[in-house]
């Protein structure tokens, strides 16, 4: 269901209540509301043959390569990656602060620009960059790890290791109410878990559900394939090689070594989270944060797996095949299902995204399914008329040309282009453009012919002698 005004009034409230709680008693924790989806749409989804994945994470990056004979790709930056200069911001001054700001002043003070600057709450579309630098900044100081590194060697310091600017501290991802939201997820996020069953009545609390320690799907993965012009005409089959992230065979996953004795979590109890709750007048909010011993686990484990390094998860190298469906274009974007990184935890893979570049070819121009070129003929044939042959995507064709022809005529050849993308039963057209080929250098018989051509021209239209006319002339 889609609730955004409620999303927004939620959100609004929360921010003011937990607002006021911090000016009165002067504290409450902070819940990681970081949310990021990626649902790509549009693509073509297309048959592979064998394993796959590629090398493009999000917040991350790697290397592949082609082996086909008849392309090249190259990898490039990931998906979502912000363009923006981050080496010179100040994240005191960005949230207002002292460098010896307590944690609870950092939340208060990021709670108050949140409220003031969210895109969902203002108008301004110029405050959209200024909320993501507050969110950035919130992300670095409320770790006492990264605020560490931020205040030896500024931002520089800390690379990608935070959030990223686009998402990060934001309960929307920071891209407003685009999407379907469900309600419960807004109060999860809010009030630690209870939802709208049973929570509202204790001051929208419960009793906040335990970080997930499940199966989670893998990183999608890009590749760039580079594939010749004809190719993306009638299709075919490329091979690449990539790179990607697998389930360790030892442990299965769970980055724990065989028989290694694992433990319940003593600070947090097994449930991967702390609760922490804050009076207000409306009743007790609740918040939750990961837990910061086993880091959402809610387990501690005695050795980890000493092939994976406790990762649950190997990078490995294959080649694998990839159809290229008839019809496709430049900048096309195809999806291999289940050929991105394997998920933590044992959890499926996502999805390879191979980005397509069609390489230009020497005699053809395209449009969608129609293919242009040009054919030139002689002023001989041009006059008279002939039956040439002209090259066409899949061979040749032999034309028709008309006596009288004029340069940059253009001929229609039916159902010699490329085939329509989903339908290659169905072709475009080809269009020939005519250019007509004068002669430079004629022989002292040439001349007298033209000439005499010229003569009857001018007789034929009624013309003086010496005036200019007919169908080639030369200056005089």
């Amino acid at each position: 269901m889609k609730f955004p005004t409620l999303a927004v009034s939620i959100f609004l409230l929360y921010a003011v209540i937990q607002d006021e709680n911090n000016h009165e008693g002067g504290g409450g924790g902070g819940s990681n509301l970081g949310v990021a989806a990626f649902a790509p749409t549009s693509y073509t989804t297309v048959r592979k043959s064998g394993s796959a994945s590629i090398n493009h994470r999000v917040g991350g990056s790697s290397s592949a390569g082609s082996t086909s004979s008849s392309s090249s790709s190259s990898f490039s930056t990931a998906l979502y990656m912000s363009t923006r200069n981050q080496t010179g911001r100040d994240f005191y001054r960005i949230l207002g602060i002292s460098r010896n700001a307590s944690v609870a002043e950092i939340k208060q003070a990021y709670r108050k620009l949140a409220k003031e600057y969210h895109p969902d709450a203002n108008p301004n579309k110029d405050t959209t960059e200024q909320f993501q630098d507050i969110n950035r900044a919130y992300e670095v100081l409320k770790d006492p790890d990264l605020k560490r590194k931020y205040d030896m060697f500024g931002e520089s310091g800390i690379g990608t290791s935070a959030a990223s600017d686009s998402t990060a501290g934001s309960p929307f991802g920071g891209g407003g109410f685009g999407q379907d939201v469900d309600l419960n997820d807004i109060f999860d996020s809010f009030f630690g878990g209870g939802g709208m069953g049973g929570g509202m009545g204790g001051g929208f609390g419960g009793r906040g559900r335990a970080a997930s320690r499940g199966p989670v799907v893998g990183n999608d993965l890009r590749f760039d394939l580079e594939i010749d012009f004809k190719t993306a005409v009638f299709g075919g089959e490329e091979k690449v090689r990539i790179r990607h992230l697998e389930t360790c065979e030892t442990c299965t996953g769970t980055g724990v070594k065989p028989g290694s004795k694992i433990s319940t979590c003593s600070t947090c109890g097994g449930s991967g989270v702390t609760v922490e709750v804050t009076r207000t007048p409306l009743g007790n909010f609740q918040t939750q944060q990961t837990c910061p011993t086993c880091r959402g686990t809610g387990q501690k484990i005695e050795e980890y797996c000493g092939t994976c390094g406790g990762q649950g998860l190997n990078q490995k190298t294959k080649q694998i095949k990839v159809t290229v469906p008839a019809g496709v274009e430049d900048g096309n974007k195809l999806r291999v299902r289940g050929e991105g990184d394997a998920g933590p935890n044992g959890g499926p893979a996502g999805d390879l995204y191979i980005f397509l570049r069609v390489k230009e070819d020497p005699n053809f121009r395209r449009e969608g399914p129609e293919i242009y070129s040009e054919e030139t003929i002689s002023y001989l044939d041009a006059i008279l008329g002939n039956s040439i042959k002209t090259p066409v995507v899949d061979g040749e064709v032999t034309i028709k040309v008309p006596p009288g022809t004029q340069p940059g005529q253009v001929m229609r050849l039916k159902g010699n282009g490329a085939p329509r993308l989903g339908n290659p039963n169905q072709r475009g057209d080809h269009y020939v453009t005519v250019k007509v080929e004068i002669p430079k250098d004629l022989s002292k018989e040439e001349e007298e012919l033209i000439e005499k051509l010229k003569n009857l021209q001018e007789a034929k239209n009624g013309k003086a002698e010496g005036k200019k006319g007919g169908w080639f002339n030369k200056g005089e």
